[in-house]
């Protein structure tokens, strides 16, 4: 199962880094004055905006699609999909470092398999990054039997992809199951007769922002 967040506001993931940012914050500032500590609460400030989770609310459309991560669509388009060996519609959303890093699920849904692949670490914002970053992919399947494919892929500051959930984790749409550091970017793969929703350049929200609409199986 995923793990749970007991938080609102703060991603776990960034706790230790705040606790050191403060720390040395305040011990440079009792020791050597405050005026010295300015830019160390700069970058302390900086870690809190990271590592921000707020809540969200996720829509209740069941045939929604909605964004995995906070950030810019770079995608939207017909491609294959490398993990499941198919065509499919790729919609893709790049983070910057000043965009929430959580990653949620896109739909309902059963992770059947997570698909991990070391690899480079180039600007995400390029899309061989799709294919030559480090990268994490959920292959989550839908009651109706409907595929998804949601991959992680870190980039060019990114070092590490945070995911808790494997193979047989049962996957609630806007479900908090992973996180990126430091700018990377998440892409979706879903049926080629998805319907989509948003557009390239488009500034998206996680477990908000509807991506797509599936079809309805009869």
């Amino acid at each position: 199962m995923a793990a749970h967040y007991p938080h609102p506001l703060i991603a776990r993931e960034g706790w230790p880094f705040l606790a050191i940012a403060v720390v040395v914050s305040l011990a440079v500032g009792a020791f050597a004055g405050w005026l010295w500590s300015i830019p160390l609460w700069i970058i302390a400030l900086f870690v809190l905006q990271f590592f921000r989770d707020p809540p969200r609310e996720v829509p209740s459309d069941p045939q929604a699609v909605v964004s995995p991560a906070d950030g810019r669509i770079v995608v939207v388009g017909r491609a294959r999909d490398p993990y499941r060996d198919r065509d499919a519609l790729k919609i893709s959303v790049f983070m910057n470092v000043f965009n929430v890093h959580s990653n949620r699920s896109p739909v309902d849904g059963t992770v059947s398999k997570v698909d991990y692949h070391a690899g480079s670490f180039l600007n995400a914002a390029l899309d061989k990054a799709s294919l030559e970053n480090e990268r994490n992919a959920l292959l989550i399947e839908l009651a109706d039997g409907t595929q998804v494919t949601c991959v992680q892929v870190a980039g060019l500051v990114a070092r590490r992809i945070l995911c808790y959930v494997g193979a047989g984790s049962a996957l609630l749409r806007g479900q908090r199951y992973g996180f990126i550091r430091f700018g990377s970017r998440v892409d979706v793969y879903l049926p080629v007769d998805a319907e989509p929703r948003a557009a390239i350049g488009d500034k998206v929200y996680a477990a908000e922002t509807v991506l797509a609409r599936l079809p309805q199986k009869k």
